[in-house]
């Protein structure tokens, strides 16, 4: 069964990058029917683009956050994807009744530690490593409406060795969110399927 993804990004969008790597590569039964950008100016948006992906910008210029955020609803209720994947999408996503259960986010540290409205990219590293914690991972899990809370599907977990800089966190962490994101969509896939 082939399902339908809705991607939401607000940065560079190698999350989506990966899983349309997976999706090419088969091991992904997947296409994804709409991607959405936060804002205009991103990264991302061009990748998406030289992969024959059409990008949906929430907010443009003169417009405010809630009237992005207004947009975001009415596209993702438009399109109605299987699945709705938050790949580095900083803004929070307002969960209706038919998206219970099918909105689901990767966070790049071992929730609920490091989690919560303003914990994203380095932040989240740097919060880590000056906390001491010995292990690092990400979580995915879907999405309740709270930043980084929500029923957790799976975590992947790594030591954290001496010397390690938020930098060399982040790089092994987003190797191990490049294979939990798949995996735990694949999980979601095989709940849904009767």
């Amino acid at each position: 069964m082939t399902i339908s993804l809705g991607v939401l990004f607000s940065g560079g969008g190698r999350t989506i990058l990966n899983l349309l790597d997976c999706i090419d590569r088969g091991e992904l039964d997947a296409s994804i029917s709409i991607a959405i950008a936060s804002r205009e100016g991103l990264a991302g948006t061009d990748r998406l683009i030289e992969r024959d992906i059409d990008v949906a910008i929430a907010q443009v210029s003169g417009m405010s956050l809630e009237e992005g955020d207004a947009r975001t609803n009415v596209w993702l209720a438009e399109s109605k994807p299987d699945l709705i994947c938050l790949c580095g999408y900083l803004r929070r996503l307002e969960i209706k009744p038919w998206m219970v259960g099918k909105a689901v986010n990767i966070h790049p540290a071992l929730l609920p530690a490091h989690g919560g409205k303003g914990m994203y990219g380095m932040r989240v590293h740097n919060s880590v490593l000056e906390n001491g914690d010995f292990t690092s991972g990400c979580t995915v899990h879907l999405v309740d409406g709270e930043y980084d809370h929500g029923p957790i599907i799976l975590q992947r977990k790594c030591e954290i060795q001496s010397g390690d800089t938020p930098q060399d966190l982040a790089d092994i962490v987003f190797d191990l969110e490049c294979e939990a994101y798949p995996e735990a969509i694949r999980q979601l896939v095989a709940m849904m399927q009767p």
